[in-house]
């Protein structure tokens, strides 16, 4: 399993973090994503750090469905997890699969995503600017795949730098989850 090796930050200035991904990278892709995370009954998914999610992302040329699965964090510091990751055709047909398997919807919310890919390093990254509607600002979730735990430590540095040239600071970074900021603002 692959480790999505990604930094989530709180955005000071999002037009000009913007205004520099488009004079870099070209428009974003503007997409609203459809979250719906699962736990077992008695919480021990949630509670031992591992996620099950059906994610529907609405884009303007698509609308395409996503199953995820994500590890305990390999990583406190980035909160890095490995994740196992497939499209699935039908959404309707996946959450009806996870719930008969006896998970149970835990939390859904909608982020407001415009995401940004290109290559630094040799690494593939996915730059995405995010608002949800329950939480105040926005944030800046940069991500990379890190092969093994090995080159976890390369990974997070290429998106370190990234972060800096974009004048996201150490300070700004955050492991907060968006689960847990939707829960404490309902």
């Amino acid at each position: 399993m692959a480790i999505e090796a990604e930094l989530k930050a709180r955005v000071l200035d999002p037009e000009g973090v913007m205004r520099q991904l488009e004079d870099a990278h070209g428009p974003g892709r503007p997409e609203v994503y459809r979250d719906t995370y699962y736990d077992a009954s008695d919480g021990s998914l949630m509670g031992a750090d591992r996620e099950l999610r059906i994610r529907t992302v609405h884009g303007p040329d698509d609308t395409r469905t996503v199953l995820t699965y994500k590890s305990a964090r390999v990583d406190e510091a980035s909160g890095s997890k490995p994740e196992a990751e497939t499209r699935v055709e039908d959404a309707e047909a996946a959450h009806e699969i996870v719930r008969g398997l006896g998970f149970v919807p835990r939390i859904a919310f909608e982020k407001r995503c415009r995401n940004y890919t290109f290559e630094r390093d040799g690494r593939e990254l996915l730059a995405t600017l995010v608002r949800v509607p329950e939480i105040d600002g926005t944030f800046i979730e940069l991500e990379t795949i890190a092969k093994t735990e090995d080159d976890l430590e390369s990974a997070l540095a290429v998106v370190r730098s990234v972060l800096s040239g974009l004048g996201i600071a150490e300070d700004d970074l955050t492991t907060e989850q968006y689960t847990d900021a939707v829960a404490a603002a309902r």
